[in-house]
C-alpha cells in the first residue's frame, strides 16, 4: 500500500477519533528506523505515522552534509517505496521545526509539494510541525496562520504547538516549570486566528506537563484534564465538539492511564522517539556484548564476518523497534484498526 494520500490522511485522523483512538508517530532517522516502523505498524495491523526532524533529516543526509531539505526528501522517497510492500497506510510528517527552521526547511518542502500538486501529484509529506513554543503566542499564530495558508496550496497538513513542551529534542530545551501547561485562553485565541477546519485542516500540539527525553514516572505531571478543559471552551464558542485534533508530546514514559485520559479527550497522535530508540539500540548492545570475540579481531585472529556483518545486528535491531511500536499500538488503540 502507497503512503497514505492527504484524503487518506484526513480519513485517518476522523477514523481515530470517532473511535478514540490514536496513532503512533514514530522518528526515524535511517533506512533501517524506516522499515523497522513500517514493519511494526503492519505486525499490530494499524495505520501510523513516522516523522523526521531538522536534526534526523540532516544526518538522512550524510552527517557530513547537513542538508536537512535534502536529508527529508530522501527520507520520504525511500518510504514511498517500501511501504508498497506493506497493507497499512503510513503518513509521512516532518517533526519540530523551530522559527529557524522555517525559512530553510518547512518553506522548501511546501514549495516542492505545492509544486507537485500543480502537476497533479501527491505531497512528499502529509503535514509538517511549526513550533513555535519559543516565541510569544500573537508571533506563534501570525506564523502558523502563515504556514496554515502556504499547507493548503500544498494539499498538506499543519502540525502547531500551543505551549511549551519540556527537557530537550534537537538542540531545542526548555525548562521544567509551570510554562509547560497550555492554558484555555490560549487554545480560545488559536481557534480565532485558525479558525477550525475552515482555513485548512490541522493539528494541536496543547501541552499539559509534558517533557521530551526520559523520566521516570513522578518526576513529571502530566493534566490531561487540562485538553478537556481547553476542548469544552472551544468547542462551545464555535459549536464543534472536540474542534481540536490533538497531538501528545513527550509521550515516552507516560503511564498507560495518562495515555488513556489524553486520547480520551481528542488526541489522534503521539509521538515515540525515546522509547523506540532504546528498542532499536538495546538488541544491539546484546549482540556487541554476547559475539564480543566475533565482533572484533582480538589477538590477531580474524573474527566472525557473520557476527560483524551490519546485516546480523541490524535485523536484531528492527526486530526490537518494531516490537515497541506494536506495543505502541496496542496502548494507542490502534492495533487491528487499520483502514483497508
Amino acid at each position: 500500500m502507497p503512503i497514505a494520500t492527504a484524503e487518506v490522511y484526513s480519513e485517518l485522523l476522523d477514523r481515530a477519533k470517532s473511535r478514540g483512538f490514536a496513532y503512533p508517530a514514530v522518528n526515524c532517522t535511517s533506512s533501517q528506523t524506516i522499515n523497522a516502523a513500517i514493519r511494526g505498524f503492519a505486525e499490530a495491523e494499524s495505520d501510523g505515522i513516522i516523522q523526521i526532524s531538522t536534526g534526523g533529516a540532516e544526518y538522512m543526509s550524510g552527517p557530513t552534509i547537513k542538508d536537512r531539505v535534502r536529508g527529508a526528501v530522501a527520507f520520504a522517497a525511500f518510504a514511498q517505496e517500501v511501504a508498497k510492500s506493506y497493507d497499512v497506510n503510513i503518513v509521512l510528517h516532518t517533526d519540530h521545526a523551530p522559527k529557524d527552521a522555517v525559512e530553510a526547511w518547512v518553506k522548501p518542502l511546501l514549495e516542492l509539494s505545492a509544486e507537485r500538486a500543480r502537476n497533479g501529484e501527491q505531497p512528499l509529506f502529509g503535514s509538517h510541525m511549526w513550533d513555535g513554543s519559543a516565541v510569544p503566542l500573537d508571533e506563534n499564530l501570525q506564523i502558523a496562520e502563515e504556514l496554515l495558508a502556504l499547507s493548503a496550496k500544498a494539499n498538506t497538513l499543519l502540525e502547531v504547538e500551543i505551549g511549551v513542551v519540556g527537557g530537550e529534542e534537537d538542540g531545542v530545551e526548555n525548562a521544567i516549570n509551570d510554562k509547560l501547561y497550555t492554558t484555555v485562553e490560549d487554545g480560545l485565541a488559536t481557534a480565532r486566528v485558525l479558525g477550525t477546519g475552515e482555513k485548512g485542516r490541522y493539528l494541536t500540539a496543547l501541552t499539559f506537563g509534558n517533557v521530551h527525553g526520559v523520566y521516570k514516572p513522578g518526576n513529571v505531571k502530566l493534566r490531561p484534564e487540562l485538553l478537556k478543559e481547553i476542548q469544552d471552551a472551544v468547542g462551545a464558542e464555535v459549536g464543534k465538539e472536540k474542534p481540536f485534533d490533538l497531538v501528545f508530546h513527550g509521550g515516552s514514559g507516560s503511564t498507560a492511564e495518562e495515555i488513556a485520559a489524553a486520547v480520551s479527550h481528542g488526541v489522534v497522535k503521539m509521538n515515540i522517539d525515546t522509547d523506540t530508540q532504546y528498542a532499536f539500540t538495546r538488541p544491539v548492545a546484546d549482540h556487541m556484548f554476547r559475539d564480543y570475540d566475533g565482533v572484533l579481531k582480538i589477538d590477531g585472529e580474524v573474527g566472525n564476518k557473520k557476527q560483524y556483518d551490519p546485516r546480523a545486528w541490524g535485523k536484531a535491531a528492527e526486530a526490537g523497534m518494531a516490537a515497541r511500536i506494536v506495543e505502541a499500538c496496542e496502548n494507542l488503540g490502534s492495533a487491528g484498526n487499520a483502514l483497508k
